[in-house]
């Protein structure tokens, strides 16, 4: 992969997805706009830092026309339900400080608009930085644009992606959030909405040190449940990140839907055709960012959440495993300190014993109530209900809980 080199951070784009040693955390959940979240993130940092996560995942930073921040409007705003921007500026000052990288949360497949236009349509952004008229607005949603080169996001105008001077102004909003607010990651939300290349311009554009894309669909299911068979799924995901020019990775979608349904006394799901992991990290494990709940997925949206009783046992599989693993915010500080100091555990084997995104893996069992696996040839691992430990006296048992054991050599 070539190098980007930036003259004021030295930035080379793909060093961190190379290195492979990224652990994420997502910084919120669906109700944090109500709690004063950046000085409550604030306190937090030194222990984000301490715990061992390179990247925080904040909350769209951006004036909202709804509290959460997903229905972004004046972006070069900074005043958000979140908090205000001296506040966001003293969290991301903090952040500098303890070494922990702040990622933001990138929405642009759609804008609000401020007054309305063609069609009687809320299409157009007068009064506000980025005044852009009907042509900036997908012919799909109501605008004057082109049609979209991606799905549609209902109910609200759809940027139009094809037209060069958005992505000019995209591409020096995004500058400008990583040169003047100090944002060195970026999550880009709803990516099935415009077409990949477009998020390779943005990368090549505001050189982000990290980036992940949320491309989310459904997994397959049948009258039974869920398909044993996902590659379809994961083709799909892999598609998209080639479509980035690989430059950015993605959230491995797959990779939860199949471990929810596995950690049931289904773990039999966790060993692919090619005896390899079933999600997108048995394919391209650099590129996947393993998790098991997010704010739309958990949270108090929990549209397709993973199994509370079995969270232990998520986190024993994707903080062992290849891959980027990202921890959500409720699990680590909101579920008591028991299971905040079990994952910080695993996290410290996995740094440890240096795992990483591409280290290797041998799936031993892959059984109802039993799966085990050894990762790098220096970490042994195990879930389910049966009893199981590793062949040899090279292994010591590290950590273990509820349905889970770690080994290490």
């Amino acid at each position: 992969m070539q190098d980007y080199q930036e003259n004021n951070h030295q930035t080379d784009i793909g060093a961190s997805i190379r290195n492979g040693r990224e652990i994420i955390l997502q910084a919120f959940n669906w109700e944090s706009h109500k709690h004063d979240w950046w000085t409550n993130l604030e306190s937090k940092v030194p222990d984000i830092a301490k715990s061992g996560f390179s990247s925080a995942w904040l909350p769209p930073a951006t004036h909202s026309f709804a509290p959460e921040g997903y229905l972004p409007q004046n972006i070069y705003s900074l005043n958000s339900k979140y908090g205000s921007e001296h506040l966001l500026k003293g969290l991301l000052q903090k952040m500098k400080q303890c070494k922990v990288r702040p990622m933001a949360d990138i929405v642009i497949n759609h804008r609000i608009g401020t007054t309305r236009g063609h069609g009687g349509m809320y299409n157009r952004y007068d009064g506000i930085p980025l005044s852009w008229d009907e042509h900036a607005v997908t012919s799909c949603t109501g605008g004057l644009g082109n049609r979209s080169t991606g799905d549609n996001f209902t109910g609200v105008p759809n940027i139009d992606h094809s037209q060069p001077f958005v992505r000019k102004d995209i591409t020096a909003w995004l500058q400008w959030l990583r040169d003047t607010v100090g944002f060195q990651d970026f999550r880009f939300d709803f990516a099935r909405g415009y077409a990949a290349k477009y998020v390779k311009e943005y990368i090549e554009g505001a050189k982000p040190i990290f980036s992940v894309g949320e491309y989310w669909d459904s997994c397959t299911y049948n009258g039974h449940g869920l398909d044993y068979n996902q590659d379809s799924h994961r083709q799909r995901i892999i598609n998209w990140i080639d479509g980035t020019g690989q430059l950015s990775t993605a959230f491995d979608f797959t990779t939860k839907g199949i471990l929810q349904e596995a950690v049931k006394g289904q773990l039999w799901r966790l060993r692919d055709p090619q005896g390899k992991p079933p999600g997108v990290i048995g394919l391209w494990p650099s590129r996947a960012v393993t998790f098991l709940d997010n704010h739309d997925t958990g949270s108090t949206q929990a549209h397709w959440p993973f199994p509370s009783n079995h969270i232990m046992e998520g986190y024993a599989y994707i903080l062992t495993h290849p891959g980027i693993p990202s921890v959500f915010y409720d699990h680590l500080y909101d579920w008591g300190d028991s299971i905040h100091g079990q994952i910080v555990k695993l996290i410290h084997i996995r740094k440890q014993k240096d795992i990483h995104s591409r280290s290797s893996i041998r799936i031993l069992e892959a059984q109802p109530n039993l799966y085990s696996a050894i990762i790098g040839e220096k970490v042994c691992m195990k879930i389910g209900d049966s009893s199981w430990c590793p062949d040899g006296r090279e292994w010591t048992l590290a950590t273990s809980g509820h349905r889970y054991a770690i080994w290490h050599k």
